[in-house]
């Protein structure tokens, strides 16, 4: 009768079992710092390159993180590896400062009387119907009107709505780069982007802030470097870092661009919420520009209307994207949103919540004073650095036993090092409460540090 020899398990794969069953039993609670490579490599008789492998695996595994320079940390497992900021649902017993979503009182009331105006004027079974992929012509003339009262000179041709700005950045990306080609976007960025990218197979180049907005020297030397295809930007109202721009680092930017034939593409979604802010990139490069903003951010994150504004030669090849991949903008939400720009709903709305931003902003830096924090002074959302030796995954998993659900810097981090810090969504509850859960979260910081 023959024998079955026993199977033949790698050295390095009992080493990554037994570590995460440690990991997963809670024996190695979030935060801890695991030995060095050498260190294991010598506790475990293995190589140097075994023990490496073994940390690999578990990284790929989602259960610790390597950070160049401090070592190798046990996640939190509770918070998934988006932490807070992939959208998943919120306990309603928890304190969510990891999304925003602000409202102004009456802004029902505002939808109630608009779909009744809506329902009493005009073709209404017009809007049942397919439309142009690049929106109805009366819509695109609206929205270009409201584009030029924000120093954008453009014309209803060179305008594309969009279901909402994250669809609007989708389409700007399929329509001009192609998987492989290197985009350039900050080490700190929007998360909607860097899930955009890996969907499209961009490389992502992070480049490192400067003052007010990325590293200029940085990107030069970059393109001198690499074939730079295109920049993704915010330079209104940075998320999450909340800087505005100056006019000569713009300037600086847009030379950059022209010189390197790179396409520029803005992300002016928070834009809304700076006062009197430089004119945008579009306004100077308009030939290499693809401008991208919406309503959803400024009105209500229900409403999915965004839109694009390019250079003419651009548009053919933004409309297949759109028709690729939704047709078009339902009509009723886009003739609701056009309406609202059209009767000033838009800008009373815009005012109303760059009011409250500061208000909530000034409850901020009172309740975080003495602690490493910085924002725009009227965005909704504050950036929180933490200690050298805090682990923000540590932080945010005693926050979530708190029921106090925040973000990491990992969701938005491109470089290979992530920073230790949180970022604090402030336009979701109301003051009351903000203040206290921002005392909380003071707290738990403080307490985190003595550890």
């Amino acid at each position: 009768m023959a024998t079955i020899a026993p199977v033949r398990v790698p050295r390095y794969k009992g080493v990554v079992d037994a570590l995460a069953r440690d990991i997963r039993s809670g024996r190695l609670p979030a935060g801890t710092r695991l030995p060095t490579h050498r260190q294991l490599a010598a506790r475990e008789g293995i190589a140097l390159v075994t023990a490496s492998r073994a940390y690999a695996e578990l990284e790929a595994m989602g259960l610790v993180s390597g950070e160049q320079g401090r070592g190798t940390f046990v996640r939190d497992l509770v918070l998934g590896p988006d932490h807070g900021v992939d959208m998943q649902p919120v306990a309603s017993e928890t304190v969510d400062l990891s999304f925003n979503y602000p409202s102004m009182p009456g802004q029902a009331d505002l939808l109630r009387q608009a779909l009744r105006d809506l329902a009493g004027a005009g073709d209404l079974e017009a809007l049942l119907r397919y439309q142009p992929h690049g929106g109805r012509p009366h819509d695109r003339d609206v929205v270009a009107r409201h584009l030029r009262s924000r120093g954008l000179a453009v014309e209803a041709g060179q305008v594309l709505l969009v279901n909402g700005a994250q669809h609007g950045l989708a389409v700007a990306a399929m329509a001009t780069v192609a998987a492989g080609d290197v985009v350039a976007v900050d080490a700190l960025t929007y998360p909607g982007f860097k899930v955009l990218a890996q969907t499209l197979g961009l490389e992502l180049a992070a480049l490192p802030a400067g003052g007010q907005g990325p590293d200029l020297d940085a990107l030069e030397r970059l393109c001198r470097r690499r074939p730079v295809r295109a920049i993704y930007v915010m330079p209104t109202l940075h998320n999450p870092l909340g800087w505005v721009m100056g006019a000569a680092e713009r300037a600086g930017l847009v030379a950059i661009a022209r010189r390197h034939g790179i396409l520029i593409i803005e992300d002016a979604s928070y834009a809304y919420l700076a006062d009197d802010p430089p004119p945008p990139l579009a306004a100077l490069a308009p030939e290499t520009t693809v401008y991208v903003s919406g309503v959803s951010k400024s009105v209500a994150t229900g409403l999915r209307v965004g839109f694009l504004a390019a250079p003419v030669t651009r548009v053919p090849a933004l409309e297949r994207q759109i028709r690729a991949t939704i047709w078009n903008t339902p009509a009723l939400t886009a003739a609701l949103a056009c309406r609202w720009l059209e009767d000033g709903t838009v800008d009373h709305l815009e005012a109303a919540k760059r009011a409250d931003a500061r208000l909530r902003q000034a409850i901020a830096r009172a309740v975080l004073d003495g602690l490493p924090h910085l924002g725009h002074p009227s965005s909704y959302f504050r950036w929180l650095p933490l200690p050298e030796d805090a682990r923000a995954d540590r932080v945010a998993a005693a926050l979530a036993d708190r029921h106090i659900a925040v973000s990491t810097a990992e969701p938005f981090s491109t470089a290979t090092h992530t920073p230790q810090a949180l970022r604090l969504a402030l336009g979701s509850i109301d003051h009351s409460t903000l203040r206290d859960t921002l005392t909380t979260v003071r707290r738990v910081v403080e307490e985190d540090a003595l550890l």
